[in-house]
C-alpha cells in the first residue's frame, strides 16, 4: 500500500479540447490492473473533441450538467450523480452545457501494451454540431 504523488492540474490541450478544460490525473493504472481516473472540469461550452476508446469509458459528473454525444446522434444530458458509459469502439464527445461549468470524473482501462492506442481522436466538434446536440437530447432519469 502506498499514496501516489499528487499530480499538478494541466490545461486540457487544444487539439482535443474546444473551451477551458484541466485535468488532474487521480489514479494510474497500478499492475495488475489497468484502471484510469482523471478528474475533468469544463468551463460552460466547453468540450473534447470526437474520440473513441478501445476499452470503453464511463463518466460519472460530479457538478453541472455534461453533454454527451455519439456518432449515430444521440445525445444525453447527465446531472450530478448520474454517470454514462460509452461502450468500446463508440465515436462520441462530452463537455459541459452552454449555461454552467461541468465536471466529472471518466473511468476507463489502459493495458500498458496498449498506452499509445487506447483513445483515438479526431476533428472537433462545430458550434452547430454542439447547439445541435443541447437541442435533441435525452435526460436520463435518477435510478
Amino acid at each position: 500500500m502506498h499514496i501516489d504523488p499528487r499530480g499538478a492540474t494541466v490545461r486540457g490541450p487544444s487539439d482535443r479540447f474546444t473551451g477551458d478544460v484541466w485535468v488532474d490525473t487521480i489514479a494510474r493504472p497500478q499492475p495488475p490492473g489497468y484502471a484510469t481516473v482523471a478528474l475533468v472540469r469544463f468551463a460552460p461550452g466547453a468540450r473534447t473533441a470526437w474520440h473513441v476508446h478501445r476499452h470503453g469509458q464511463t463518466l460519472h459528473i460530479t457538478q453541472g450538467t455534461a453533454v454527451v454525444h455519439t456518432r449515430d446522434g444521440r445525445t444525453i444530458i447527465a446531472g450530478p450523480g448520474q454517470s454514462v458509459h460509452t461502450p468500446p469502439g463508440e465515436w462520441h464527445w462530452h463537455g459541459a452545457a452552454d449555461d454552467s461549468f461541468m465536471e466529472h470524473l471518466a473511468v476507463s482501462t489502459l493495458p500498458p501494451s496498449e498506452k499509445d492506442s487506447a483513445v483515438k481522436w479526431a476533428e472537433h466538434i462545430t458550434a452547430e454540431e454542439y447547439a445541435s446536440a443541447l437541442t435533441h437530447n435525452e435526460r436520463p432519469s435518477n435510478p
